[in-house]
């Protein structure tokens, strides 16, 4: 039992870790953030079994964070205000052209790697983009604004 108890609790140590460390940068983990996690890994699984390398501790260990992981998926389905609690909520990082330096600082993302996540979608300037959002996965969702093609009026005539 009290291997149950050390993996519930470091399970939660790890969710609470990764929550904070917050999302990585266009999506993707910079090498330090890798080895910080599997260090931790490793780490985690010495708190729990105290160096105890038999199968039955580490089948046990395994099916309580598999349990915990199914469990906050079943919470997050059927409490959808839960999933702003265990995955958070997407973030306006550019609106109408203008970076939300408040919300990137909050999000730990600076103007290089914004600008990087834009020109990979090419978009050349932030006065392209109408609305740029970091979603939940650490992604940025970039919706650009429309241009008139061939002479035409940016927006229909009214009458």
């Amino acid at each position: 039992m009290e291997i149950v108890i050390r993996a519930l609790v470091l399970f939660l140590f790890l969710w609470g870790i990764t929550r904070l460390v917050g999302r990585s940068t266009v999506g993707e983990l910079s090498t330090f953030q890798l080895v910080l996690f599997v260090a931790m890994g490793d780490l985690v699984q010495q708190g729990i079994t105290q160096d105890d390398v038999s199968v039955t501790t580490a089948v046990l260990t395994i099916g309580v964070f598999a349990v915990l992981t199914l469990g906050l998926a079943t919470i997050n389905a059927r409490y959808p205000r839960m999933r702003g609690i265990t995955h958070g909520v997407p973030v306006v990082i550019v609106e109408d052209g203008e970076p939300d330096m408040q919300n990137l600082k909050r999000e730990r993302l600076s103007l290089d790697d914004l600008l990087a996540a834009a020109r990979q979608e090419g978009i050349r300037r932030f006065s392209d983009i109408e609305l740029a959002v970091l979603e939940t996965n650490g992604r940025v969702s970039f919706f650009t604004r429309r241009r008139a093609q061939d002479g035409a009026p940016e927006e229909p005539d009214p009458a």
